[in-house]
C-alpha cells in the first residue's frame, strides 16, 4: 500500500513514474509492479509462440492458462490496492503459486528432459503408493502456502510468538482473560502489527504449524515408499532434494518466529515454500511417463534380459 493508486503511480504512468521518487516503501511496491509487468509480457510472448510454433495441442492450451493466469493475478493485485481489501491478497498470493507451477511445467514439457521420459521403453515399477503420496504432499504444500498467505494478511504470523510450544502449551489457551493479558503485555512493544491477536489468529497460526508437520510426514512417507519400490537414479535424487528442501522450509518457520519475524527470514521462507511446491509438482508430472504400464503387446514383444533372440 505504499503506492495508493493502481494502474497509475501516484497518478503517473507506470512506466514513466520518476525515479527520485522510489524511496522507502515505494521503491518495494513499484518495482513489484514494473516486474509483475515484465512477467505478463513474456508469459504474452510465450503463450503466442506456443501457439505458432507448438504442435501438442495440450500444450498450447497450457500457455493461454498461463496467460490467462498471470492476467488475473494482476487484476487481483490492482484490486487489492484500489479496494483495500486484505482477503484479495490471499488470493492474490495463491493464484501466484498456480501460475509459477503452470509455468515451470511448460518449461519441463518444452525440455529435451521430457521428450526423453517419454521415450523411455520401459516402465518403472513405483510402490503403488507413491505417487498418490507424492500428489497429496504436493496439495498439502499448497495449502500451506495458502495458510501462510492467509497469516500474512491477518496480521498472525506471530499469534503465538513461541515455537516448539506455544505460550509454553502443547495447545494454547484462546480464553478471553488469557487474550486480554496477551495483548496487554504486547502494548507498545509490537510496533509492527496494530492489531490484537484474536483466537482466529492462533488457530490459524497453529493450523499452519500442524499442516507443516503433515507436508515433513507426507514426503518423508514419499522417499521411504520410493525407496521400497523401483526408481532411477535422477528420480532418487530428485526425491532426496525434496526431503533436504523441506526440512530447510521447516526451519526457516521455525526461525521466522524465533527472529521475531525478521524481514529477510519471513521472506526466504516464503520463497522457498514456492520452491518446494514447484519442485514436487514437476516431480509428480516428470514421474508420470515412467509410471505407465506397458500395453499387452508391449509386454508380448519385450524380451527378458539374458533371453536368447528368436529367429
Amino acid at each position: 500500500m505504499a503506492v495508493p493508486d493502481w494502474p497509475t503511480s501516484y497518478g503517473y504512468n507506470m512506466f514513466l513514474f520518476p525515479v527520485s521518487k522510489w524511496v522507502g516503501g515505494i521503491f518495494y511496491e513499484h518495482t513489484h509492479r514494473l516486474l509483475a509487468s515484465g512477467v505478463g509480457m513474456l508469459t504474452t510472448a510465450l503463450m503466442v509462440w506456443l501457439w505458432v510454433k507448438e504442435e501438442r495441442r495440450w500444450l498450447r492450451w497450457l500457455g493461454v492458462v498461463a496467460f490467462l493466469a498471470v492476467a488475473g493475478q494482476g487484476v487481483l493485485g490492482g484490486l487489492r490496492v484500489t479496494l483495500y481489501k486484505q482477503e484479495l491478497g490471499i488470493f492474490h498470493a495463491a493464484l501466484a503459486q498456480v501460475f509459477l507451477l503452470c509455468v515451470c511445467s511448460i518449461a519441463l514439457f518444452l525440455s529435451p528432459r521430457w521428450r526423453k521420459l517419454v521415450s523411455i521403453g520401459h516402465s518403472v515399477r513405483f510402490h503403488e503408493f507413491f505417487r498418490p503420496l507424492l500428489l497429496g504432499a504436493a496439495i498439502l504444500i499448497f495449502v500451506q502456502l495458502i495458510l501462510g498467505a492467509t497469516m500474512r494478511h491477518q496480521h498472525a504470523g506471530l499469534a503465538v510468538p513461541d515455537f516448539p510450544l506455544a505460550y509454553g502449551k502443547v495447545w494454547p489457551r484462546t480464553d478471553p482473560a488469557f487474550l486480554e493479558e496477551v495483548n496487554r503485555r504486547r502494548t507498545g512493544v509490537d510496533y509492527r502489527d496494530y492489531q490484537p491477536i484474536t483466537v482466529t489468529q492462533i488457530y490459524l497460526h497453529m493450523a499452519h504449524r500442524l499442516n507443516a508437520m503433515a507436508v515433513l510426514i507426507a514426503v518423508i512417507g514419499c522417499a521411504f515408499l520410493l525407496s521400497r519400490g523401483g526408481s532411477t537414479r535422477g528420480v532418487m535424487l530428485s526425491m532426496r532434494g525434496w526431503v533436504l528442501l523441506v526440512l530447510a522450509q521447516a526451519f526457516l518457520g521455525a526461525y521466522t518466529v524465533w527472529s521475531d519475524k525478521a524481514a529477510d527470514v519471513a521472506t526466504a521462507h516464503v520463497a522457498l515454500g514456492a520452491v518446494s511446491l514447484v519442485w514436487g509438482g514437476l516431480l509428480f508430472i516428470a514421474t508420470a511417463p515412467l509410471a505407465q504400464k506397458k500395453t499387452a503387446l508391449e509386454a508380448a514383444t519385450v524380451l527378458p534380459v539374458g533371453s536368447p533372440v528368436l529367429s
